[in-house]
Parts: structure tokens; sequence; C-alpha cells
């Protein structure tokens, strides 16, 4: 799991590069112009990193699964080389998937060149093309279900089968035990796909601009932020010393 977390913390920083400096050079330094390279590039790069964040948090919902259901063989299922097998898998096979978007992104036209967005996301973009967008919305659809839906879909297999497992459990300290492992990256998923689904998973997407743009900035600025707090949360000594800072600050006369 930890190696797993690894992977997820430096594609969290790589995702948030991607925006958050542009961003930062909107906001304070005023510099709101970007060339049309850069913006295929920052485009690609962020389909790249998100797919290969729906690939990790899928393998580490498979990796939950054979910790729960099956204990005594998950040093055997997820050795070493398992475990580089997936993540490299993960990087790989999002490293491909945004290639065929990006082309026919750069083979568009555009009638103007005010994005009405803090980053070069898809559904701005497509609003500013003057040239017929269907064949890249279709790709972008079709790409954006296999992946988004097809890893959640093995997401919620594998914690089907986890749920399966703690309802025949009769300890209910072991259970909640169990359910521990799996709150954080319960949390991050929901989080995760939720926004990502009302973006991209929408054939006829016509949410508003402003809309588009908080959503766009929970997927890629909230959520990275969120997951360390997220996952360290599970951590004994990260609670303890979290309490012991709050009671310090808040209730210094029970501190001992």
């Amino acid at each position: 799991m930890y190696f797993f977390l690894s992977n997820l913390a430096v594609l969290e920083i790589g995702y948030t590069s991607v925006t958050l400096p542009k961003l930062l050079a909107i906001s304070l330094a005023r510099a709101r112009t970007i060339s049309l390279t850069a913006c295929l590039v920052q485009t690609y790069f962020f389909f790249f990193l998100g797919s290969t964040e729906c690939f990790l948090l899928a393998v580490m919902a498979y990796d939950r699964y054979l910790a729960i259901c099956n204990p005594l063989r998950y040093s055997i299922l997820m050795c070493s080389r398992v475990c580089v097998f997936l993540a490299l898998g993960s990087w790989i096979t999002g490293f491909l998937n945004p290639w065929l978007a990006i082309i026919l992104f750069s083979r568009l036209h555009f009638c103007g060149n005010i994005i009405n967005h803090f980053f070069c996301d898809v559904p701005p973009l497509l609003s500013l093309s003057c040239s017929n967008t269907d064949v890249l919305r279709t790709t972008i659809f079709i790409s954006s279900v296999l992946i988004v839906l097809g890893t959640v879909l093995l997401t919620v297999l594998s914690y089907a089968c986890i749920l399966a497992t703690l309802l025949r459990m009769s300890s209910a300290k072991g259970r909640q035990k169990a359910f521990s492992t799996c709150s954080a990256h319960l949390t991050v998923v929901s989080l995760y796909y939720g926004t990502v689904i009302f973006t991209y998973v929408n054939p006829a997407a016509k949410q508003s601009t402003e809309m588009n743009k908080i959503v766009s900035f929970v997927y890629s600025v909230v959520t990275p932020m969120l997951n360390p707090i997220i996952y360290s949360l599970r951590n004994e000594n990260v609670k303890k010393a979290v309490k012991r800072m709050m009671i310090r600050k808040f209730c210094p006369g029970r501190y001992t």
C-alpha cells in the first residue's frame, strides 16, 4: 500500500504543478497569456496525470481487496514485482491515453483567444473552436468512459468483495480495523471520481462556465491538497500529534 501511496504522492505533485503555477501567475503577476503550444502541453499533462490517477486508485482498491480478503496470500499475490508492474502499467497507460485527443486538438482552428478558465481544460477550449469538434468530443467521451467508468467499476467490485468479507467477520473489532484501512481511500475516490465524472463523462455537458471552474478547481487543486491529510490521519502517531497540538492550542490547562 505504501508503495502505491508514494506513486500517488509523486503524481499529485505533478498534477498540481500543471495548473497552479499558471494560476498563481494569473492571480499575482497578471501574466494572462499562454501560447497555443504551451496550452496543448498543459492539456496533455493534465490528461496524462489524471488518467494515471484513475488507474492508481483502482490498483490501490485491488491492493486493499487482497489485504483484507486474502491476508495469508497477500505477500505472494502482491509481491514487489507485481507492485512495480501495476504501477508502471498505470503510468504507461496514462501516458499513452491523451495522444489521440491532443493530435485532434492541434488540428482545430480557433475563432477566439480568450480562455474563460484558469487552465487549458477541454470545455473552454472546445467552446473557442470554429472547427467541427464532433470527432474530438466523441474521442474524449469514449476515452473518459473507458478509463473513468472502467476504473470505477474495478474499484466498486473490489469494495463489494471487501464488504462481503467484512459481513462474514465475527469480530466487531476486526471489522472496524479492516474498514479503517479502506476509509481514507474511499474518501479520496469519492472526491476525485465525483468531480471528474461530472465534468468529462457527459457527452452533452451544458454546465455553466463558472460551475466548470469550481468543479475543476476541486479535482485539480483541492483534492490533491487534501489527499496527504486524509491518508496521514490513518496513522496513529499523526492522530496523537494532532490531538496534542489541539489541546495545547485550545485547552492549555489540560495538557500535561
